[in-house]
């Protein structure tokens, strides 16, 4: 594991220090992004970030859930550190994010849109100077705002509203010193509401996944008994109407699947066109090359993949991150990274472009080195450590696992601990293992943790995942016994 302490990559950074756009929007899928080859949808304004930058096509969540993956984000720390393991768990926002950072170096920073790490109603971002949140979850319609004045009704859409919000508090700014602004969008989240102007757009079939089908016949129980399957568990308040009588199961799975993707799609559309919108609003500020833009989701999701919606297992669709980010005065056009980067990294990268310290509580590894030549790069990273840590959540039924992924393999242990949300049963599950050789079986249907070909690896594998998470100072189930490593 790379040590942020030593990293003095920020000494070099160009002499204006930028400003910071992070653009994060919620469930959206890196295969429904056109610069990803997406072959459902069509995102000429997300695309153009890359062409003008970077493509990250291994980014990953390290805890695949909205609020988990929003603290690592923040705080450059994994959810153990953070305390933000789950849905229910809130942020103490006083602890060092890199907004504390960059506000002790004189940035301005504003934080505009979903927060959705308070308890309950008692959303308190702090280290902003500005600050005007959706109430957990936020409406995509004449959403519920809570700002510093308090509690009001905002007339419009949500993803128009967010971005009207950021780009107003800016232009109210006086002065040279640099600013930072989270642009942190609901959509394309559940219900997927769209705006008026695409209600009927997608009314063409949409491809299907190739993996649609899949039984799931090499998976773990654990994976088999999660409740996301489209055909059983969209419901007719997601769909917005009731489909037809007299379908077979087979027919149901893809008329809900249609009307799904039709209105996800859709929510993207939204998004980006307000990508657009901010990137041209920066260049007329003649503000474009020297600010930092960056566009992720806080984690990815399935869109029919296996099967399934949601995300929180560590399967490809739900764990890969879409990340695109510009800054034309220190980074070259048009580059693919390839490596692999997490959520957790976000915050040392751009502390390092700003020319900020890191605080030293900070985990991962700043990959400025990686993509701009006037950055110190450091040692690529081995792999990535995942935990999901809500066992049997409420909503999915998805069973708590952590892991470890290289740039070959994956390796899954779901320990079946009958904890988790307070409520909830035990389970007497056995704990399960799911291996996946991810060059010869990238679509993970699979599992060879049971194969002898593969016993090498899983044995490999296994002492990579331990040592990381020894490393990283997160402890294993109570249920496992961990072997001495070397």
């Amino acid at each position: 594991m790379a040590d942020p302490t030593t990293n003095e990559a920020h000494a070099e950074a160009p002499a204006r220090r930028p400003n910071i756009v992070v653009i994060l929007t919620d469930d959206h899928a890196a295969h429904s992004i056109s610069a990803y080859g997406s072959v459902v949808n069509q995102t000429p304004r997300i695309d153009e970030i890359a062409n003008r930058g970077v493509r990250f096509d291994h980014c990953f969540a390290t805890n695949s859930l909205c609020s988990p993956s929003r603290a690592s984000i923040l705080t450059g720390t994994y959810s153990h550190v953070n305390g933000v393991s789950t849905l229910v768990t809130p942020l103490d926002a006083s602890q060092p994010t890199f907004i504390s950072q960059l506000k002790e170096s004189g940035y301005r920073t504003a934080m505009v849109g979903k927060w959705h790490m308070g308890d309950g109603e008692g959303h308190n971002p702090e280290n902003f100077d500005y600050w005007d949140v959706f109430i957990e979850q936020g409406e995509y319609h004449n959403p519920r705002m809570l700002s510093k004045e308090g509690l009001r009704i905002e007339e419009g859409y949500a993803t128009d509203i967010v971005t009207d919000l950021s780009t107003k508090w800016v232009e109210s700014l006086e002065g040279d010193e640099p600013w930072c602004i989270l642009i942190w969008h609901k959509a394309p989240h559940r219900p997927w509401e769209p705006a008026e102007q695409y209600e009927d757009m997608y009314k063409e079939p949409i491809p299907v996944p190739s993996t649609f089908n899949d039984d799931l016949s090499t998976r773990s129980i654990s994976a088999r008994r999660a409740a996301m399957r489209i055909a059983e568990h969209l419901n007719a308040e997601d769909l917005k109407i009731d489909p037809p009588a007299g379908l077979t199961y087979e027919e149901i799975a893809l008329w809900k699947y249609q009307r799904f993707m039709e209105d996800y799609l859709r929510t993207v559309a939204s998004v980006d066109d307000n990508v657009g919108r901010v990137s041209d609003w920066l260049e007329e500020r003649g503000d474009l090359d020297d600010t930092v833009l960056m566009y992720a989701s806080d984690q990815g999701f399935f869109l029919g993949d296996h099967g399934w919606f949601d995300k929180r297992f560590m399967y490809e669709e739900s764990l890969q991150m879409p990340l695109v980010m510009s800054y034309p005065r220190a980074v070259p056009a048009g580059q693919e990274h390839t490596g692999i980067v997490t959520n957790v990294d976000f915050a040392q990268t751009i502390l390092d472009f700003a020319g900020v310290d890191h605080h030293d509580r900070m985990q991962g590894r700043s990959f400025a080195g990686d993509i701009a030549p006037s950055f110190a790069p450091l040692p690529d990273a081995e792999g990535m450590y995942y935990r999901y840590w809500e066992h049997d959540d409420v909503f999915h039924k998805a069973p708590a696992h952590y892991g470890y992924r290289t740039d070959r393999y994956k390796l899954i242990y779901f320990y079946n601990d009958g904890l988790g949300i307070p409520g909830t049963g035990p389970f007497t599950y056995s704990a399960e293992w799911e291996l996946y050789d991810m060059q010869e079986d990238p679509e993970e249907l699979n599992n060879v943790a049971d194969d002898p070909a593969y016993a090498e690896v899983k044995k490999d594998m296994e002492a990579k995942m331990w040592r990381a998470q020894h490393e990283l100072g997160d402890a294993p189930h109570v249920s496992q016994s961990v072997p001495e490593l070397a």
